[in-house]
């Protein structure tokens, strides 16, 4: 008799950068509750190797934090590569890690924009070009790699009515890769490999925590679902683009906003 619709990624290794916190933990907690080994690619936080051995420990899988900027190439190929030798093969990548940089545009720097597309952008296309090169060094078929853009690749989020919140640079890097997620699934799909997209909404998190009480009300009377999501809420697409499941999805940008895009 059929167990019905299942995700098992047991004799998996995802791979998961910005995995120990926010959105990438609860990716991280999602992907080991489905079996799969994981890695865990954080840059400066001091708790990612506790944090990461925990939920190995919980779920009874195998899992290592790696630190790496995912902005240094040379350093990134290395790791997954060292990530393959000891945890691997990879089969999956959820490109996750982020910053942004919030304030006015005419105070904005030039550093200030390279600290956000250096991560945003540039360190979701190495990681990405880092797990395809070893899957196309190996002939490995069926990779999927899930990238974390935003709802704000597609609008301007407003702290009141007809108030901008000032955070160009964001938006725009995640404009940027959503863009970039087309590009890599076009270039790549000869090879097997599939590349998709998930944007979320207005989600609680560390980030969002912090905002101004007022700003935080404002944002979510103005979704349908009356709230902000839970970082567990957006691990169900994510789990799907890297199963079997979606073998015929690559390309695509899905958005777990709440119904905010209704709008």
């Amino acid at each position: 008799m059929s167990s019905g619709f299942t995700i098992d990624f047991k004799g998996k290794c995802i791979v998961i950068t910005g995995g120990n916190r926010g959105i990438g933990y609860a990716y991280t907690r999602a992907v080991a509750q489905a079996g799969a080994n994981i890695a865990v690619i954080y840059r400066s936080s001091k708790d990612a190797e506790e944090v990461t051995a925990k939920v190995a420990k919980e779920f009874g899988i195998k899992a290592k934090a790696y630190k790496c900027d995912v902005s240094d190439t040379e350093l990134v190929n290395k790791v997954f590569k060292q990530i393959n030798d000891e945890l691997g093969p990879i089969t999956g990548l959820i490109a996750n890690a982020g910053v942004s940089v919030p304030k006015p545009a005419l105070e904005l720097t030039h550093d200030d924009f390279i600290k956000v597309y250096d991560v945003n952008v540039y360190g979701v296309f190495n990681t990405a070009r880092a797990v395809a090169k070893l899957w196309i060094e190996n002939k490995h078929k069926g990779g999927s790699i899930v990238i974390t853009s935003s709802m704000s690749s597609q609008i301007i989020n407003q702290s009141a009515l007809n108030e901008s919140l000032a955070q160009v640079f964001y938006n725009s890097s995640k404009a940027a890769v959503s863009n970039l997620t087309k590009g890599l699934a076009a270039e790549w799909a000869a090879h097997g490999i599939r590349v998709n997209a998930v944007s979320p909404g207005y989600v609680n998190t560390d980030q969002t925590s912090h905002m101004d009480k007022k700003v935080r009300d404002y944002q979510a009377k103005a979704i349908p679902l009356g709230r902000f999501a839970e970082p567990h809420e957006m691990t169900g697409q994510a789990l799907l683009l890297l199963s079997d499941h979606a073998s015929y999805m690559t390309g695509g940008e899905y958005f777990v906003d709440g119904g905010q895009l209704i709008w």
